[in-house]
């Protein structure tokens, strides 16, 4: 199984002083360093984090795979164009969230979705689809063209903290998910809301090809350094 390392919140601690750092190009530099699979980064509409130089600088300086979370507004589409990341993860986004709170509703949008994804394609850019895992949105993202979805591991997340009983009932609609998404020959990433403790049931779940974490990460490395937080978790991991 491999991890994706999201550094968005080392450039939000840079925000909070509207200063040069932390700076999250750094930052990708030494998740690399520390033995990650790729960098994620979300290049929000209203730039409350990662900004257009960040990205520029990461698809000059990321040597394993940048991974551009994003919305599906035109701006957005057109500066992925132009960036040329290795992978373009579509996200919905709303400018009131703190963090993604679900995810993409493609049975609604199917259609404007499948021609972004054929544009990005067509630009050499691996397109993933960030979905609630349901049957119905698995389906849809297979019939958007894309090969590879990441299912939102939220709910499972958030019910760990508080009820077992009902973090495993998520677990197990996880597992069928995934199951699902490769009967339909999708690859399957997963993330949000993953920390060290809760994501020991789900590297398990072995038809995961890919973990994408970054909040957690991002807050242990304040105690432990970054390197160690991103080598801690490939522990788990792999």
């Amino acid at each position: 199984m491999k991890l994706g390392v999201n550094v968005d919140h080392v450039a939000t601690l840079r925000q909070a002083r509207r200063e040069d750092a932390p700076d999250p190009v750094v930052a990708a530099g030494l998740c690399e360093r520390a033995g990650c699979d790729s960098i994620v980064c979300h290049l929000r509409e209203d730039r409350r984090h990662i900004n257009d130089d960040d990205l520029r600088n990461l698809r000059k300086t990321v040597k394993t795979k940048l991974n551009l979370e994003m919305s599906c507004a035109q701006e957005i589409v057109n500066i992925a164009l132009r960036i040329g990341p290795n992978q373009a993860t579509l996200v919905p986004e709303r400018r009131e969230e703190v963090t993604t709170e679900g995810g993409l509703d493609v049975v609604t949008n199917q259609r404007a979705i499948s021609r972004i994804v054929k544009k990005l394609n067509s630009s050499g850019i691996s397109v993933s689809l960030f979905i609630d895992p349901e049957q119905s949105q698995i389906e849809a993202a297979k019939a958007s063209g894309v090969e590879c979805i990441e299912l939102h591991t939220g709910r499972y997340a958030n019910a760990c903290a508080k009820a077992k009983e009902k973090a495993e009932l998520e677990l197990q609609n996880l597992i069928q998910s995934v199951q699902f998404a490769r009967s339909q020959k999708l690859k399957v990433f997963a993330g949000h809301g993953l920390n060290y403790e809760n994501v020991k049931r789900i590297v398990q779940v072995k038809e995961i090809e890919e973990l994408n974490i970054g909040h957690s990460i991002i807050s242990r490395a304040i105690f432990v350094g970054l390197e160690d937080a991103v080598k801690e978790m490939l522990t788990l991991v792999r």
